[in-house]
């Protein structure tokens, strides 16, 4: 006769740091793709391209990985509710991994032809099938972990560990931008993808050391879950994965910020790249400290108005920036870019992963998270391609592309205001319909 499992002790410090390292190094080598497809796919994969259509199927193939995320999700979502948190986490960061290492030994176009981009491009699904899964089983341990008062605090540092991997992708492309352009297109852009084979032993080893998650083993132990979560889900909360979906196109912004703005600053602008690189070094340091401040302030007034203010706000400062790098101010650049992605888009960091994760209840939080950001991420994915695509190639042709960031942003603004307030709903309410209190009986006169 099959044991029922033990069920966990809640261990939030533990969590959070399983989280944090864990995504910072899984997102390092998301992040060195994106950074690689805007400064030298183009010239390596695509060179018989003329250099705009080389540039915009690069920041495709950036796209390509943002398809499979859905499927990601829809396949690690389920064994994340059914075989638990941990174990899904841990197969992420391998598939991450070893496709990272790979896409550093493709030979280039004029070794092979074709076979080179169809290589990278099988590359970029198998890493988006693994970020597919990755985020929301982050979040959905953390955030299970977590003390009641302090949920979205403790599921923040998973995008905190977002942001770090960002800097950490950055800061080493930023020497080998330093590069002779022959050493470049040659090996230095590989480096980056070469040290992810150390990125996959210490995820492994970090996230090995994780416990389940209390809530879920003991749904488990109590034989709770009885029918499939995919079927639950779309069954039972279909409403809140299209509210999620319709939150998560607002990752646009960090898609606009990160590969579109710097390839329009370097390719079509003619800016100094080591310079842009810096902008988002920067800004990334400066979100460290605001996600999890952000992600406090939400604990304590609720989710929906930190949310607002960080979407409503990136819209706005999404033109000052697109305009400062198309008139070549380098101190704008760098004030504009600071506050709208270290600061004011942190806010919105800070509150999503507890925000979405709390739209579910337990036996299907892993899939309705994963699916809904997945699909939503899928749109900012190819948010810069669409971006490219609108914009020509003309100094002046950023404020398409803002408006362009604002309309994305509107959805969001609309699927957030009309949500639930969740930041004092139980966990065991949490995907439930409110409870209405009773109405007071009215006391006979004497």
């Amino acid at each position: 006769m099959m044991t029922q499992p033990t069920v966990s002790v809640a261990n939030p410090k533990k969590a959070a740091i399983a989280a944090w390292i864990g995504s910072a190094l899984e997102y390092y080598d998301f992040f060195i793709y994106g950074t690689a497809a805007a400064l030298v796919f183009s010239r390596v994969f695509f060179p018989d391209s003329d250099p705009l259509v080389g540039t915009l199927l690069a920041l495709a193939t950036f796209g390509v990985g943002y398809l499979a995320r859905p499927l990601g999700a829809f396949v690690l979502g389920h064994m994340g509710d059914t075989i638990g948190r941990k174990r899904v986490l841990v197969l992420t960061v391998m598939l991450m991994g070893i496709a990272t290492v790979v896409v550093g030994f493709l030979p280039t176009y004029e070794q092979v032809g074709i076979l080179a981009p169809i290589l990278l491009v099988l590359m970029r699904l198998i890493q988006g099938f693994s970020a597919g899964g990755e985020q929301a089983g982050a979040n959905s341990s953390s955030l299970e972990h977590a003390p009641a008062n302090r949920r979205a605090f403790v599921t923040s540092f998973t995008l905190s560990g977002t942001q770090a991997g960002q800097i950490l992708a950055t800061a080493v492309f930023i020497p080998v931008a330093l590069l002779p352009e022959d050493q470049l297109l040659s090996w230095g852009w590989r480096v980056p993808f070469w040290l992810s084979g150390v990125v996959v032993v210490v995820a492994l080893v970090i996230r090995r050391t994780l416990d389940e998650t209390p809530v879920f083993t003991g749904e488990i132990a109590s034989n709770v879950i009885t029918e499939g979560p995919l079927k639950v889900l779309f069954r039972d909360h279909l409403g809140a994965v299209i509210r999620v979906i319709c939150c998560a196109v607002v990752a646009s912004v960090s898609t606009i910020f990160t590969v579109y703005a710097l390839s329009y600053a370097v390719n079509t602008v003619g800016l100094d790249r080591t310079t842009i690189l810096w902008v988002g070094v920067l800004s990334n340091v400066i979100a460290l400290a605001a996600i999890p401040l952000f992600a406090s302030l939400s604990d304590r007034i609720g989710r929906k108005p930190v949310f607002l203010f960080g979407t409503i706000g990136s819209a706005v400062l999404m033109f000052g920036y697109l305009w400062a790098i198309s008139v070549g101010n380098y101190p704008l650049i760098f004030v504009f870019g600071l506050v709208l992605f270290g600061c004011v888009y942190s806010a919105i960091n800070g509150v999503w992963p507890a925000f979405y994760g709390e739209m579910f209840p337990t036996s299907v939080r892993l899939s309705g998270t994963a699916i809904g950001t997945q699909i939503g991420f899928a749109i900012a994915g190819f948010s810069p391609t669409i971006a490219g695509a609108i914009a020509g190639d003309g100094n002046n042709a950023w404020f398409l592309v803002a408006l362009f960031t604002a309309g994305l942003c509107l959805i969001n603004v609309i699927a957030v205001a009309t949500a639930r307030e969740t930041h004092k709903v139980p966990m065991s309410q949490l995907g439930k319909a409110p409870v209405e209190p009773a109405p007071a009986r009215a006391t006979a006169s004497r």
